[in-house]
């Protein structure tokens, strides 16, 4: 077959470093540390607000864990019941919208409504509208240094393989899901005091025969039974199957998530055995359904919490339980207290149907700092409260939150601003 008529690739020239290479500055208003689900609302939200946005991360991807650890669920985002009320709005509309017209969502509905979603057709939304909302994405970027000036911060500096870059801003939002920008810049943090809290190595199969799947109750006791015939270290968890299209989200693994980069590296190779474990498990206990399943994507190492911030207000189980509504409410959400502290299994704490349980926008802020809110599963709580509010629902509400506390702070304190106007700008996430 000939060739295209095309020049020649030019002529190479020899190059050299000449000394340290020159550090790139990037001037905006509002930088975001984070492009997982709370990140990207907080992206959106600011740019949607006339504000210039940058939103970088760590991965060389968008999307975070919603796309990249392959969560395949919306949780959190309705009230309890088969039909509960949508509590988040914002780009949970959008993604609602225009996910479901590609017909890229499954609506699971029992003691709650939990949306499925194609991991793809997610990340090439977040993508896409970073871009077409002007948000200035800079990704595989690691964060090496916080610049302050007494309580604000007044810049960021990155590694990225094509050199180092320095942000700097009037307003930062931690949603890095560990705290590190807090970390970084020397505030206050915590961290689990004793015990291990567990994330997932979650994977997309496919090849399923939908037919002939198990329940979920089926699913876990056959687990309970036979899980430590394949050498699993978890005792329940599922095969979510997405109807029509013969895949499934499998998450039936726990995976230490240590903050040390050795023993991250260590666990996260741990969690891929796993995986193969479990496609064992599956293939020998259900051929029928998924003897001929085959993964289509395996995850980077889920995480559920590692460390957070010292805010204002430290949510407590008890609020959680209670329902309280804080004066400063700004997310809401119904779902359980779900807490993977054991090896073997989770605590799972359901609420009734007319449950809604709040997060204080008190939780999103360090107190030392005037210019940085965080959100998403960093904000300050206990760690049974947090295990309620991590969700994706919330962590949505969250970042559209700290876009408008940012946005009404200006260059003055997030502590000093105009609260009943930032609960007017997002009542929908709290009375709608």
């Amino acid at each position: 077959m000939p060739g295209l008529n095309l020049p020649f690739a030019p002529d190479t020239r020899r190059v050299r470093r000449d000394g340290l290479p020159p550090v790139r500055e990037f001037r905006a208003e509002i930088c975001v540390v984070g492009a997982g689900i709370a990140g990207t609302s907080a992206a959106i939200e600011a740019a949607r607000l006339g504000r210039k946005t940058v939103v970088v991360d760590g991965l060389p991807a968008l999307g975070g864990q919603a796309v990249n650890g392959i969560i395949g669920m919306f949780c959190g985002l309705f009230g309890n019941g088969t039909h509960g009320p949508q509590f988040t709005h914002g780009i949970a509309d959008d993604i609602l919208r225009d996910l479901g017209a590609e017909d890229a969502l499954h609506y699971r509905r029992a003691h709650t409504t939990v949306v499925m979603y194609d991991d793809v057709a997610l990340a090439r939304w977040v993508e896409r509208t970073i871009v077409k909302e002007g948000v200035i994405p800079l990704v595989g970027a690691i964060l090496r240094n916080v610049n302050l000036d007494g309580r604000r911060i007044a810049s960021l500096d990155f590694a990225t393989r094509y050199g180092d870059v320095r942000i700097v801003a009037d307003g930062f939002i931690d949603a890095s899901g560990d705290a590190a920008l807090t970390w970084q810049a020397g505030l206050a943090c915590q961290e689990q005091a004793d015990g291990v809290i567990y994330g997932s190595q979650m994977m997309v199969i496919e090849g399923v025969d939908e037919a002939q799947a198990p329940t979920w109750d089926e699913m876990g006791l056959r687990i309970r039974e036979r899980g430590e015939h394949y050498g699993l270290i978890r005792r329940d968890g599922f095969a979510a199957a997405f109807p029509g299209r013969g895949i499934a989200v499998v998450n039936m693994n726990h995976v230490e998530t240590p903050l040390d980069p050795f023993g991250a590296t260590a666990k996260g190779l741990e969690g891929r055995e796993q995986a193969d474990r479990t496609m064992q498990f599956l293939k020998g206990e259900f051929p029928a359904a998924y003897g001929n399943t085959r993964v289509r994507a395996l995850g980077l190492p889920g995480v559920r919490q590692t460390r957070w911030i010292v805010g204002k207000h430290h949510l407590t189980a008890d609020e959680v339980r209670a329902g309280t509504k804080f004066p400063d409410s700004i997310a809401r959400t119904a779902w359980p207290l779900e807490q993977h502290h054991n090896a073997e299994g989770y605590v799972w704490e359901p609420f009734s149907e007319d449950h809604v349980h709040y997060v204080p926008f008190a939780s999103l802020t360090p107190v030392d700092a005037d210019n940085i809110v965080a959100a998403g599963r960093c904000i300050d709580a206990d760690s049974a409260a947090l295990s309620s509010v991590r969700v994706m629902g919330p962590c949505i509400a969250m970042g559209a939150a700290a876009a408008h506390a940012l946005d009404l702070a200006g260059t003055g304190s997030v502590h000093d601003i105009d609260m009943a106007a930032l609960r007017r700008r997002v009542a929908a996430n709290v009375d709608g």
